[in-house]
């Protein structure tokens, strides 16, 4: 399980280290940062897949995503005694990312280019620095793996810090270049751990949704990010998973109705049965709310739950009583994978906040910045270039 998350210097997250829980619930007003918030986390597993330069790039680039307040904020400034005005830098700009487990913890930092101004590249980020450690804080004890520049180093097995790596690219991470099962096994765990994180954020329901559609089906543990496998993913969850899990669930949801998996050339296709209908509705019959919760139902029952899921406002288009069951379908759910749920919803939030292993942070603006109360945040260093 995750027990901290960092991130410095990404859009209006200047600087927050928050300790997570089996359930971590983010509310809070419109652009008080709750997006930010999830791009960020999920920015630090795409440095596992190695997609972390490109994914900046379709947010607008590196200058685009860094904190654009300045660099800090005085109490008379918070006060109104004086404006809000830059100073002479002290320190470099960068984006900071990281997080700590029960086992690691791994950082990096990401800044601006020193380039020659030859190349037409010279605008994208480049990779600082990275470290791995073993515990909750890094220490110059513990670190396991460095990268400083293109020279990485490992912790071997004789207690000896040796390179690996002397010319790693600047837009290559040691996570997905350096992990090697012989000599940086901590590594290579530590990228496979990220990598099996999920993400859902755009589950598509209008009437061209891929989910509507019937469509070739293979046993599927992860449902795609457009909801385009449903049939299957419900289909998985009915052969391997928990068919009674599923059962309930929608009865929960929509009393006296169930769903049936159908087969027609090839075609996998959702039916629902409902009370009173003297035929089973199709997908493309399903209204926008019934369908998202259909989605949600095969995220949260999947056969093999990831160790990390992140929810992005999965209650939009549902109608308030289904909040309810989706609540219990989220609890159900942090019983084997970790949660981090962003809701608009408050009375998700809510229900949500009275079980046991449950963090709630409510995030609000203050001078631009993204702040949270009342937070005891873990002890934290970041890497130094």
């Amino acid at each position: 399980m995750i027990l901290s998350f960092a991130v410095s210097g990404y859009r209006s997250l200047r600087n927050l280290v928050l300790p997570l829980d089996r359930v971590t619930v983010v509310t809070g007003a419109n652009g008080s940062g709750k997006s930010s918030l999830y791009r960020s986390i999920r920015l630090l597993a795409d440095v596992a897949q190695g997609r972390a330069i490109s994914s900046l790039a379709r947010e607008g680039g590196l200058t685009s995503t860094l904190w654009a307040g300045p660099e800090i904020i005085s109490r008379t400034m918070k006060s109104g005694e004086v404006p809000v005005q830059g100073t002479r830098r002290t320190s470099v700009v960068s984006l900071k990312l990281g997080f700590s487990d029960e086992d690691y913890g791994y950082a990096i930092d990401l800044g601006l280019p020193v380039g020659d101004g030859t190349s037409f590249f010279n605008s994208d980020p480049e990779i600082k620095a990275e470290a791995l450690w073993a515990g909750e804080a890094l220490t110059r004890h513990n670190e396991i793996a460095s990268r400083n520049g293109p020279s990485v180093r490992v912790l071997n097995g004789q207690g000896y810090r040796v390179p690996v790596m002397r010319n790693l690219v600047s837009f290559d991470s040691m996570m997905t270049h350096a992990a090697d099962p012989r000599d940086a096994l901590e590594l290579l765990v530590m990228r496979e751990r990220m990598r099996s994180w999920r993400f859902y954020d755009h589950l598509r329901t209008d009437l061209d949704a891929p989910g509507r559609v019937p469509r070739i089906g293979t046993r599927t543990i992860a449902l795609s990010g457009d909801g385009a496998d449903l049939a299957a993913a419900l289909r998985t969850i009915q052969e391997i998973g928990n068919p009674r899990l599923l059962d309930e669930a929608v009865e929960d949801a929509f009393p006296g109705s169930r769903i049936e998996i159908r087969v027609t050339d090839g075609l996998f296709e959702v039916l629902m049965y409902q009370h009173g209908l003297l035929r089973p509705l199709r997908t493309s019959e399903l209204s926008d709310g019934t369908m998202r919760y259909l989605l949600l139902i095969a995220v949260l029952l999947t056969p093999r739950p990831p160790p990390l899921l992140v929810l992005n406002e999965p209650e939009t288009s549902l109608h308030p009583r289904l909040l309810e069951p989706l609540g219990r379908l989220v609890a159900t759910a942090a019983e084997k994978t970790q949660v981090i749920l962003v809701t608009h919803a408050h009375q998700l939030a809510d229900q949500l906040a009275i079980c046991d292993g449950c963090l709630r942070y409510e995030l609000r603006k203050e001078l631009g910045e993204t702040v949270i109360d009342d937070v005891d945040s873990p002890r934290w260093n970041w890497p130094k270039r």
